[in-house]
């Protein structure tokens, strides 16, 4: 399984490591959420170790925002603050489970194991395009039937244009759903993103509307 650890904490982040790694898990480690968010866009994890105080913001606000953005990679919050509300606050975040801090070792492990049960959150949807067929429950893309790799992102973009079946998105609503922000760097990002969608499936499956927007098939 593939574990990101977001974690500033040297030694903490070190312990954690370690110890996932005795059950022949591929461990990954971000210091801050700007980091932990490129690596979750851009690579795939199985599960997220989360510390909630981070030098760049709130680890619940972050957990709120990917889930906003489509990303339900399970979420263990490791807190010094384990109080009713916290927790509360967190679940509907969108966390998975939460160990307060300090922690036993062996906890750590099995909660993380019981994560790697449990799997992402994801929808039984699909898409089929000509050729093209998406299962996004399975994060499956296949070309005539050929797999295509999809990055994180990739799968972001055509999932949210599926979900928008019969409508036109537009690029505002796309870079403020899945980046934060409709900001110039965003809408270029995302321009990128589309065309490497449809070198990888075709240019089929997703539709451009001059001054308007996306949409699939």
């Amino acid at each position: 399984m593939r574990v990101l650890v977001v974690e500033d904490h040297r030694e903490v982040s070190e312990l954690v490591s370690r110890a996932l790694q005795k059950d022949d898990h591929i461990v990954a480690c971000a210091t801050n959420l700007a980091d932990a968010t490129e690596r979750l866009f851009n690579d795939e994890h199985d599960a997220v170790v989360l510390d909630l105080a981070l030098p760049d913001g709130n680890g619940i606000a972050w957990c709120r925002r990917i889930r906003g953005q489509g990303i339900r990679t399970p979420v263990l919050v490791l807190t010094a603050n384990s109080a009713v509300p916290t927790r509360v606050e967190g679940l509907d975040a969108g966390a998975d489970d939460f160990l307060a801090k300090p922690f036993a070792v062996a906890e750590l492990r099995a909660r993380v194991r019981a994560l790697g049960r449990r799997g992402p959150m994801l929808r039984a949807s699909e898409l089929t395009v000509t050729d093209v067929h998406l299962n996004f429950a399975a994060r499956r893309a296949r070309v005539a039937g050929v797999e295509v790799p999809l990055t994180a992102r990739e799968w972001n973009i055509i999932e949210l244009l599926a979900s928008r079946a019969g409508r036109v998105v537009s690029r505002n609503e796309i870079t403020q759903t899945l980046w934060g922000e409709a900001s110039d760097s965003a809408a270029a990002s995302l321009e990128v993103l589309v065309g490497r969608l449809r070198k990888k499936l075709g240019t089929s499956v997703i539709r451009t509307l001059r001054g308007e927007g996306y949409a699939t098939g």
